[in-house]
């Protein structure tokens, strides 16, 4: 089988393991399969993989962040992929409560900030870090990070499934502290409509 296939294998293996954890339920924090180890390894090479996909190599970024609890293992996932693929990944939590970056520094750093499920349905879940606005584009607190010193170059999520900037590909943050605005790249591995209607982003592309 190639390469292709097999990732693709992969993909829908996980996207089975996502629709049974999401299943009559408008928003879960997928524990049950961040913390299951075969879940565990196959969400960290998704990642990896849909990253890659949108164009960030692994040589593009320096470290993953996690937007709330539910994405922390997200992070070692991603962390241990990485590490498999020769590349050494440092990984940190974003939190409002000091210290607000938690983990080794991030201080000229290149990072990705990762989250579980970034939807219209999951936002008012996630931590108060992202917020929805009017035209239901998600404003994320930025601030946190770039006090840091670190520079933010995409937002990653396992599940997505939000409408407006997203749809283009991007998300629009905003520093409340200067008010300056960016729309930055905003990654999926998987669309929420398209697990609840059955079809995994790997099965629609082939």
């Amino acid at each position: 089988m190639s390469a292709k296939g097999k990732r693709a294998d992969r993909s829908g293996e996980l996207g089975e393991l996502l629709r049974a954890a999401m299943a009559d339920k408008p928003f879960n924090e997928l524990f049950a399969v961040s913390l299951d180890a075969h879940g565990f390894e196959l969400i960290g090479d998704a990642l990896l993989d849909a990253l890659e996909q949108r164009g960030f190599a692994l040589g593009d970024f320096d470290a993953v962040g996690a937007l709330t609890a539910a994405a922390v293992p997200m992070v070692t996932a991603v962390m241990h992929a990485a590490h498999e693929r020769g590349r050494e990944l440092n990984g940190f939590v974003m939190d409002f409560v000091y210290p607000s970056i938690k983990g080794p520094s991030i201080s000229g750093r290149r990072v990705v900030l990762l989250d579980s499920w970034l939807s219209e349905k999951s936002y008012v879940q996630t931590s108060s870090l992202v917020t929805l606005r009017n035209g239901n584009e998600l404003s994320l607190d930025f601030s946190v990070v770039e006090h840091e010193g670190a520079e933010v170059v995409a937002i990653a999520s396992l599940i997505g499934g939000v409408s407006g900037d997203a749809d283009a590909g991007g998300i629009k943050v905003i520093n409340p502290v200067s008010g300056e605005q960016r729309n930055l790249p905003f990654v999926t591995v998987f669309d929420e409509d398209g697990l609840r209607g059955g079809a995994t982003e790997a099965e629609k592309t082939d």
